[in-house]
């Protein structure tokens, strides 16, 4: 007797061989994104941190113009209006190591801010990072 292999056989043979072989690999995906998930967390957490240096920026700069702003207009007591000023609008968490230092010109009231970087896990990333923002404003008379 004589065995023909038509290619309807041959295609049939090869389905067949794959639903084995997926039965053998069940669990493979899940095994492989638990393996993941550590990395993913890590990745996201770094990306976090990084907008937070980024948010550290604009809080820095923002307050040095208000804080020069402030200082400028201020008829007594400038130094006081500008370091008020300067903390006024900062989140509790920069807030409290913020720095600040006013200073008057010749033309100009300049202000200079420095915070820390929060750190969203501490004992993970230990930044010790400390961001400046400086601005001036023209002295009022």
């Amino acid at each position: 007797m004589t065995t023909t292999r038509t290619a309807r056989s041959g295609i049939r043979g090869r389905i067949t061989a794959l639903r084995e072989g997926r039965n053998r690999d069940r669990g493979q995906t899940a095994v492989e994104f638990l393996g993941m998930t550590p990395f993913i967390i890590l990745i996201m957490l770094v990306l976090w941190e990084c907008a937070l240096i980024g948010y550290t920026f604009s809080l820095a700069g923002n307050a040095a113009d208000v804080g020069a702003r402030k200082g400028s207009g201020a008829e007594y007591g400038a130094g006081a209006a500008c370091r008020a000023g300067a903390l006024e609008d900062l989140p509790d968490a920069w807030s409290g190591a913020a720095r600040v230092s006013c200073t008057r010109g010749s033309d100009l009231y300049e202000a200079k801010v420095t915070l820390k970087v929060p750190v969203l896990v501490p004992g993970l990333f230990d930044l010790d990072i400390d961001i400046d923002g400086e601005a001036g404003s023209a002295l009022e008379d």
